[in-house]
C-alpha cells in the first residue's frame, strides 16, 4: 500500500515507524527540512519537504497513486484542506484526518464527504481521554481496552507479590474463578515477553495481560494486585484541552477535580468555560508551592498532561513526594517511558499511541473493527470479524489448533451473537470458528499484522 503522511511531529514520525514496518510504501511530508531528514536516516521512507496544502507538494510526493493519505498535523485546518485537496485534485481513496476541536463532532456533514470530504476522523485527545477515565474506573490496571462493543476488556495489571495468583501456574486462574471465563494472553517479564502455557508460574512485577467479560475484569485483576477505590479527588494540569475533557467525562457529584494552568489569562478564561466539578487554579506543575495549594497531600491522582515529557515526569515525581496516591504522566518518547518504568511514576500514558490506536484501525485491511497498540506499540491486540464459508475463508469451519497463525500470535477469545445474546468464549483448541465471530487476537510484534490480515481475507469467490 503506499501511503502518504502529512506531518512529521511526534504523532507523524510514529505513525511512520509503525507503518513503514508493515511492507508499506511511505512518504512523509513536512514544512521542517530537519524533522525529514532524521526520518529518512533511521526509516526506510521518502520525505518531501514543503508546505501539504500545495497541490505541488502533494503531487511531488506522489499523491496521483497514492493509496492512503493521513494528515495528523497539529493544526486542524491543515487537515482538512490536505484531505479535500487529495480528493478533488488526486482522487486519493482513503483520507484520514486527525481532529483537536471536539465541537466539530456537532457538524458531522462538515467532516464527511459533503464538507472536506475525510473517509475517516480520528480524535487522539478524545482517544486519551477516554483510556484515561478507564484507568480511573480501574485504579489496577496499566491499561483497559474494550472489544466487540464493551462486552469483553482486556486488562494489564502488573502483580504484587501475595495476591492470589502470584507465585502459582497460569492454570489455578481457572481453580479461584471457576465461574469466570477468563484466559491469561500474555506475560511481560523485565521488559521480555514470556512463551507462556498454563504451567508458567507468575511472578511479582509481571505485567500481566488478561481478557475477560468486561463484568468480570476486576475480579481478574483482584487475582494479580488487591483492588482500589477508584480515585474520588485528582489534581491535573499540563493541557487545558486534556483537563477540560476529563472533567466533562467525570461525572461531577462523584469526582473534586482541581486544575492546575500555568497562564493567567487561560486559566481567567477556563473558568467560564469549566464544568462547574472542576476549580481552576493559577500555577506550575513542577512548583512545590502549587502542589501544596492544590492540596496534593489529599490527591487520589496526579495527572501531568502537559506537551513537556520532562516537565510531566518531574511532576509527578514531586506529586509522589509531597503525597499523591498516584500519578500518571504523559511521555511520548518511548525512551522516556521505558526509563521511568519501576520508578514512583504509576503509569504512563501516550497521545502518540491514543493516535496509533485510533489509527490502526482505519488503515487495517481486511475485516480489522479494532486494534489496539499494547506495550507502546511493541504488540497489538485485535478484533478481525471471520467472513465467508469454509470454502471460501481460511478460518471459518476450522478448529482453532487448525488455524495457521504465525508464530507468536494467539487467540484469546471468539464474541458469537449480537447484542444481549452474545457470548464470549474462550479460545480452546478444539473450538471452531463460525461465520461471523468476532475474534480477538493477540499479536506479540507487530510485523505479524499483514499475515494475520491475509488469513482472515476471504477468497473472490464469496463474492
Amino acid at each position: 500500500m503506499y501511503i502518504i503522511i502529512i506531518g512529521a511531529g511526534r504523532i507523524g514520525s510514529t505513525v511512520a515507524e509503525s507503518l513503514v514496518g508493515e511492507s508499506n510504501d511511505i512518504t512523509v511530508i513536512d514544512p521542517d527540512a530537519a524533522k525529514i531528514d532524521e526520518l529518512q536516516g533511521r526509516l526506510d521512507l521518502r520525505g518531501v519537504t514543503g508546505d501539504a496544502t500545495s497541490p505541488s507538494v502533494l503531487m511531488e510526493a506522489g499523491a496521483a497513486d497514492a493509496d492512503l493519505l493521513i494528515a495528523v498535523t497539529a493544526s486542524d485546518e491543515t487537515n482538512l484542506v490536505v484531505c479535500l485537496i487529495a480528493s478533488r485534485l488526486f482522487n486519493i481513496p482513503a483520507r484520514i484526518a486527525r481532529v483537536r476541536k471536539s465541537e466539530l463532532r456537532k457538524y458531522p456533514r462538515l467532516l464527511a464527504e459533503e464538507g472536506f470530504e475525510i473517509t475517516s476522523s480520528i480524535w487522539p485527545e478524545e482517544a486519551l481521554t477516554d483510556g484515561i477515565v478507564r484507568l480511573i474506573d480501574f485504579p489496577e490496571a496499566l491499561q483497559v481496552i474494550d472489544f466487540a462493543d464493551g462486552k469483553a476488556s482486556l486488562i494489564a495489571v502488573r502483580a504484587v507479590a501475595g495476591s492470589p495468583l502470584v507465585g502459582r501456574q497460569i492454570r489455578e486462574l481457572a481453580t479461584h474463578l471457576p465461574e469466570v471465563p477468563a484466559r491469561i494472553v500474555s506475560v511481560f517479564r523485565r521488559n521480555r515477553n514470556l512463551d507462556i502455557s498454563s504451567n508458567t508460574v507468575i511472578e511479582s512485577g509481571d505485567e500481566v495481560i488478561a481478557l475477560a467479560a468486561t463484568r468480570d475484569i476486576r475480579r481478574v485483576a483482584s487475582e494479580l494486585r488487591r483492588s482500589e477505590e477508584p480515585a474520588r479527588h485528582i489534581i491535573v494540569g499540563g493541557s487545558l484541552l486534556l483537563a477540560k475533557q476529563l472533567c466533562e467525562s467525570l461525572p461531577g457529584r462523584r469526582y473534586s477535580i482541581k486544575v492546575i494552568e500555568e497562564d493567567s489569562a487561560q486559566a481567567l478564561a477556563a473558568m467560564q468555560t469549566f464544568p462547574e466539578n472542576a476549580l481552576i487554579l493559577e500555577g506550575s506543575i513542577t512548583e512545590e508551592k502549587t502542589l501544596e495549594d492544590a492540596g496534593i497531600d489529599m490527591c487520589d491522582l496526579f495527572l501531568a498532561l502537559g506537551q513537556d515529557d520532562e516537565n510531566n515526569i518531574m511532576s509527578c515525581l514531586l506529586a509522589k513526594k509531597m503525597g499523591a496516591n498516584r500519578v500518571i504522566s504523559l511521555i511520548n518518547r518511548k525512551t522516556y517511558a521505558d526509563l521511568v518504568q519501576g520508578t514512583q511514576i504509576d503509569i504512563t500514558v501516550s497521545l502518540t499511541q491514543a493516535t496509533l490506536g485510533e489509527l490502526l484501525r482505519h488503515v487495517r485491511r481486511g475485516d480489522v473493527i479494532a486494534a489496539h497498540s499494547l506495550r507502546r506499540g511493541v504488540a497489538e491486540a485485535l478484533e478481525v470479524v471471520a467472513h465467508g464459508t469454509p470454502e471460501t475463508s481460511r478460518v471459518v469451519g476450522r478448529a482453532i489448533r487448525r488455524v495457521a497463525l504465525p508464530e507468536g500470535v494467539s487467540i484469546a477469545a471468539l464474541v458469537r451473537g449480537s447484542d444481549e445474546s452474545a457470548k464470549i468464549i474462550l479460545a480452546e483448541p478444539d473450538i471452531q470458528i463460525e461465520a461471523e465471530d468476532h475474534v480477538i487476537l493477540f499479536v506479540p510484534n507487530k510485523r505479524l499484522i499483514p499475515k494475520i490480515e491475509e488469513l482472515f481475507m476471504v477468497d473472490v469467490g464469496f463474492f
